[in-house]
């Protein structure tokens, strides 16, 4: 008797699972879709509150850098809020000081311009640099035929429009600044007094049996930061008193303003220096050639010696960061941030160097 092979069952389960895998599927998708809308929320939200958020890390920086001396005053026995009070007190004073300084120059310098305007053309008028002007272009009168064409951009409606918009804008960015100014102040005085807290509480994110190294390597790094911070001000400082005593020998044009702002450019990794230097020589140009000249070298000279000298005394204990590492950093926070992206790319930089150092190479050599 000849057996009959068996016959293979007919079962349902292929056309269950279709219907199984499709609902999968659309969930999946839904989901992933829902995940991508999300994304692109936060990041609107996030690029809506750009302003915010730099507010909030500059006043961080700030807090960083201020802390050093708090901790100094502490050292002496001066409790941490009178400390606080004394290094805020001391920072406003000098803010306002300054202003009070500089916002008499400008009222003076502009007063002057304004009522020597027609001498101030006229010897721009006869100056050695209009006559070669005038031989380039060869119609006799080069200053008359920019008055006439500003004319008549002027004439232009829409370009008067865009020229008043342009003025509002910079009114606005101007109340802005002293708006974000006060900001900063203020979360910068939260941050301080909130500093050893802030540490605490963000160390109980870390298991317990890493939080004795957490700690050290943020205090590593908040150390840094703030020695970085000291020692860039401290580099500003040098360059702004340097650059007063100077210039008030040669005769520059309001030297008080030009030392400031020798002193707020040098705050600025790499490039600050030399703009700040570019700038006062232009404007020692308006006393006489031969003042500009003199600026020109002096900087020059100061900055060969900034590079070689006070550079490596001052920052040497602040940030062990490589040469190129800076270059590279600096041009990227320039890039992303400005110039307050500039200021805080190479404490960046540093910290990562630390958290390598301190954190992955250790976990690397223990495998």
């Amino acid at each position: 008797m000849i057996e009959e092979p068996p016959v293979a069952e007919v079962t349902t389960d292929g056309d269950s699972r279709g219907p199984e895998l499709k609902i999968r599927a659309f969930r999946i998708g839904f989901v992933g879709a829902l995940g991508v809308l999300l994304a692109v929320l936060l990041g609107s939200i996030v690029g809506q509150l750009g302003t915010v958020i730099l507010y909030v890390a500059l006043a961080l920086f700030l807090a960083l850098g201020l802390d050093p001396v708090v901790s100094w005053l502490q050292r002496h026995d001066i409790p941490r809020w009178l400390a606080i009070l004394l290094v805020f007190v001391v920072v406003i004073g000098l803010f306002v000081g300054l202003i009070a300084a500089i916002v008499p120059i400008v009222i003076e310098q502009t007063t002057i311009i304004v009522g020597d305007w027609d001498a101030i053309v006229e010897n721009v008028r006869n100056s050695d640099f209009v006559a070669w002007l005038n031989s380039l272009t060869g119609t006799g009168d080069a200053i008359k035929d920019a008055i006439d064409s500003v004319s008549e951009w002027l004439a232009d409606p829409a370009n008067l429009g865009a020229l008043g918009g342009g003025i509002l804008a910079v009114g606005a960015g101007i109340a802005g600044g002293f708006t974000g100014a006060t900001i900063v102040l203020i979360l910068t005085l939260y941050f301080l007094a909130s500093l050893d807290a802030m540490k605490r509480y963000s160390a109980r994110f870390v298991p317990a049996t890493s939080r004795t190294g957490y700690r050290d390597v943020s205090e590593e790094i908040t150390g840094s930061v703030g020695r970085y911070v000291i020692g860039q001000v401290s580099l500003g400082a040098i360059n702004g008193v340097l650059s007063l005593i100077y210039l008030t020998i040669i005769g520059a044009p309001a030297p008080i303003l030009l030392a400031f702002i020798a002193f707020l450019f040098s705050l600025v990794p790499l490039v600050g220096t030399i703009t700040g230097a570019i700038i006062i020589s232009l404007v020692c140009f308006a006393a006489s050639p031969a003042t500009a000249l003199a600026a020109a070298i002096y900087y020059l000279i100061y900055m060969q010696v900034e590079a070689y000298v006070l550079s490596p005394r001052i920052m040497s204990r602040a940030v062990a960061v490589p040469g190129a590492l800076v270059v590279i950093a600096a041009v990227a926070g320039g890039t992303l941030g400005g110039v307050l992206g500039a200021l805080v790319a190479i404490p960046v930089a540093a910290s990562l160097i630390i958290i390598v150092e301190k954190v992955v190479f250790p976990r690397q050599d223990a495998i």
